[in-house]
C-alpha cells in the first residue's frame, strides 16, 4: 500500500518534529495518516522498523536529490524553468555553477531535515531514531520497501560516494569536494555562503589542473 505507506511516514515525521522518537505512539502515527494500527504494523512491523523506514527515506530524498541537481540538462540559471529539458541533450558539464547549486541545496535540506542532518554527519541524538539495522531475522518483510529499510541506513562515507556516480572520472574529484564543503557548512557554518566557497575552491582548482 503505497500511499498508506508514505502517508504514515508523514505522520511519523510530523511527529517526531514535536516530540522526541521514544515519546511517538504507533497509535497516534495511525490516527493521523487515517488508517488502522493493522496496516501500520503490516507495513513496518514494529515502531523500530517505522524507525529505519523514516531514516531509508531520508538518505533516498538526499540522493534522489542530488541525482536530479547533476544530470538535470538546464543550466543552473535556468533549473526548473526550461520546458523542454529533455530536448537539451546531454547534462551540461559539472562545472564550479552546478556544483555550488547541489551544495547549497545539501546545506538547505539538512537545515529543515534533522534526520537527514544526522544521516549526513553522524550527529545522532537521543530526540531521533537510532538507524539500527534490523536482525537477519526480521529482513524477510513481506513489504519489499520494508526489506530495503531493514537492511540499515547508509554511511555518510556512503553518501558522498554515492553521489559520484553522476560524474565522470575527470569531474569525480570536484563533485566529491563540493559534497565534503557541504557537509562541512552543515556542521560548522562558514562566513560566506557554501554556494560562493564552492564555486571560489573550484574556480581555483580549475585554474590550476584544467578540471573544467
Amino acid at each position: 500500500m503505497p500511499a498508506a505507506r508514505e502517508a504514515l511516514l508523514d505522520a511519523a515525521l510530523a511527529a517526531l518534529g514535536r516530540l522526541p522518537w521514544s515519546a511517538v505512539r504507533m497509535v497516534d502515527v495511525a490516527a493521523a495518516a487515517g488508517v488502522s494500527r493493522q496496516t501500520l504494523y503490516n507495513e513496518f512491523g514494529s515502531k523500530e522498523g517505522l524507525a529505519r523506514a523514516l531514516v531509508r527515506r531520508e538518505a533516498d530524498v538526499f540522493l534522489h536529490g542530488v541525482e536530479r541537481l547533476l544530470t538535470d540538462r538546464r543550466p543552473p540559471g535556468l533549473a526548473g524553468r526550461h520546458p523542454a529539458a529533455d530536448r537539451l541533450g546531454p547534462p551540461p558539464p559539472l562545472g564550479p555553477e552546478r556544483l555550488a547549486m547541489v551544495a547549497e541545496w545539501i546545506v538547505a535540506e539538512a537545515a529543515d531535515r534533522p534526520l537527514l542532518r544526522a544521516l549526513l554527519t553522524g550527529g545522532w541524538t537521543e530526540r531521533l531514531p537510532a538507524p539500527r539495522p534490523a536482525r537477519s531475522a526480521s529482513l524477510a518483510s513481506a513489504v519489499p520497501a520494508q526489506r530495503r529499510a531493514d537492511a540499515g541506513a547508509p554511511a555518510p562515507a556512503e553518501l558522498v560516494a554515492a553521489t559520484l556516480v553522476h560524474a565522470d572520472a575527470r569531474t569525480a574529484p570536484s563533485c566529491e569536494l563540493a559534497v565534503r564543503l557541504a557537509l562541512s557548512y552543515i556542521v560548522a557554518p562558514g562566513p560566506q555562503g557554501v554556494g560562493q566557497t564552492v564555486r571560489t575552491v573550484l574556480s581555483a582548482r580549475s585554474r590550476t589542473t584544467g578540471d573544467r
